[in-house]
């Protein structure tokens, strides 16, 4: 058993473990769409200064395919939005079979605000022996589609 004091600030004990997996060696990935100036490499690779934000308006699909079915421990997603306040949601699917059935791992709203919270930093702990696809669809705001998707960092462990 994994006791935490509520309000404890302290690293989740599963990234603290888990190995983070090497997803340049590991995955393919399959993208609806990614601005010239931050592709989808930026958000999911180590060693750039800006994440992954979408070329085209509206709902967004990131798609991660392993090579290999992988042991997978946590989904980390970091989402950054300073310029207009929006309500973002996210589902994160996962498929065992390489494609043939999906099982929702989260669905989480968020409220941005300039004036206010402007990053969301998520760390989903799963325990999951053999993933072959991690699927990410952003609504980047409930209300209205004409605002862009961005991710700033999505790692998996």
């Amino acid at each position: 058993m994994q006791k935490r004091i509520i309000g404890d600030n302290r690293p989740d004990p599963v990234s603290l473990t888990a190995q983070q997996l090497n997803l340049e060696e590991l995955a393919d990935v399959e993208v609806s769409s990614e601005g010239t100036e931050h592709p989808i490499e930026a958000a999911l690779l180590s060693g750039f200064s800006r994440g992954w934000r979408a070329g085209m308006p509206g709902k967004q699909a990131i798609r991660l395919l392993f090579k290999q079915a992988q042991p997978v421990k946590c989904i980390q997603l970091d989402f950054l939005e300073s310029a207009i306040a929006r309500t973002q949601e996210y589902v994160v699917r996962i498929s065992q079979d390489n494609g043939q059935s999906f099982r929702e791992i989260v669905r989480q709203q968020w409220n941005f605000n300039p004036q206010g919270c402007t990053a969301a930093s998520e760390q989903h702990a799963v325990d999951l022996p053999a993933v072959s696809i991690i699927e990410l669809h952003i609504t980047p705001d409930i209300s209205d589609s004409s605002a862009f998707a961005s991710l700033e960092k999505m790692r998996v462990f």
